[in-house]
């Protein structure tokens, strides 16, 4: 019963077979690969963007940060959700690689910004002149950081407002994958046709031992980026493995069987919470990512029964909160099994 996170899970056979066989041989270094070559293939097909230019990373941090700092001078102003990752998961990385830009943090229920919010805080930004930060770029995310989604629809109204003030737009897209499986939204759409520059692509928490893709929807940027990430000290010497990951990632749909099992079993845990008298979800379950509440007592009973998930901090009326994600191989024995353990 492990729901700590979708990047404790381990990797399906498909990604450890791509691995063994990269592993053979000789292969130029530094991305200059055969298999890198077909992962941007690969890519510009599935997002029907054949001018997009991918560049593997280790990490969603580096994903992250390398691409805010392609969009924003040291003196800009990022638009984020308050949660977001990049606001309190990635230790100042943003600000440290675009030298200084500063997040502005906006609030929104569940997690998502409304037009509303973002306008507000456009209008306020920059309106000291020399004085304060400028406006740099809106960053959103894409299964949100309170497990509920954007459409694309909700996406272009927003990426819509920023650029009508000229500003790029970045996804971090960490669950990507689950994201589509909740809209039933193609890649494109969830992204550059609803007004999206540059999309974190992960493949980390859906099953790759550690790859992220920085896709460019703009060419006119790669080069910026290549220097950026090699001067971070994010550039493999040998690429191949990361390549390989993401080469069997995408071969045959494998990317989005994976997220529709983590998504299937997150909703399978979200409706068994909401049908417990004594137990709530505290946001809209969308994908693989379940926010609840209950009576006190729960996570003792949880944790006895060898649950692993992230306990918070508890609610005013003392009610116990709790974040629970479902990984591409979290069975229906093991959410029944935290149900009953929740309930008894």
């Amino acid at each position: 019963m492990f729901f700590a996170s979708d990047n404790t899970s381990g990797a399906p056979p498909e990604v450890m077979q791509a691995l063994l066989r990269a592993n053979e041989g000789f292969a130029r270094s530094y991305g200059g690969d055969d298999i890198m070559a077909r992962v941007t293939t690969q890519v510009r097909t599935l997002f029907d963007a054949p001018d997009a230019q991918v560049h593997l990373v280790a990490t969603g941090t580096a994903a992250n940060a390398l691409a805010l700092a392609a969009l924003t001078d040291p003196w800009g102003a990022v638009f984020c959700h308050r949660h977001a990752h990049i606001a309190e998961d990635e230790c100042g990385a943003p600000e440290f690689y675009t030298n200084g830009a500063k997040l502005v943090l906006i609030d929104g229920a569940h997690g998502r910004i409304t037009p509303a919010a973002l306008t507000e805080a456009l209008a306020t930004t920059g309106a000291s002149g020399v004085h304060g930060v400028q406006r740099g770029c809106l960053s959103l995310t894409n299964v949100t950081e309170a497990g509920t989604v954007y459409t694309p629809a909700e996406i272009a109204a927003l990426t819509g407002i920023a650029k009508s003030h000229g500003l790029p737009c970045h996804l971090d897209g960490a669950r990507f994958a689950n994201a589509l499986v909740a809209t039933g939204a193609t890649p494109a759409e969830l992204t550059w046709r609803a007004g999206i520059d540059v999309l974190s692509f992960g493949g980390t928490k859906n099953g790759l031992l550690g790859v992220e893709a920085v896709v460019l929807f703009d060419p006119a940027k790669s080069w910026e980026l290549e220097l950026r990430r090699k001067r971070g000290g994010h550039l493999f010497s040998k690429h191949r493995y990361l390549s390989a990951q993401m080469e069997a990632y995408l071969q045959d749909g494998l990317w989005m069987r994976l997220a529709a099992l983590a998504n299937a079993m997150g909703q399978r845990l979200a409706q068994g919470i909401a049908g417990l008298n004594h137990a709530a979800l505290t946001h809209p379950s969308q994908a693989n990512m379940i926010f609840a509440n209950w009576e006190p007592g729960g996570h003792a009973r949880l944790q006895a029964a060898g649950a692993v998930y992230y306990d918070l901090r508890p609610l005013p009326d003392g009610r116990e909160t709790a974040r629970m994600v479902a990984s591409w191989n979290t069975t229906e024995d093991h959410v029944d099994r935290f149900l009953a353990a929740l309930k008894s």
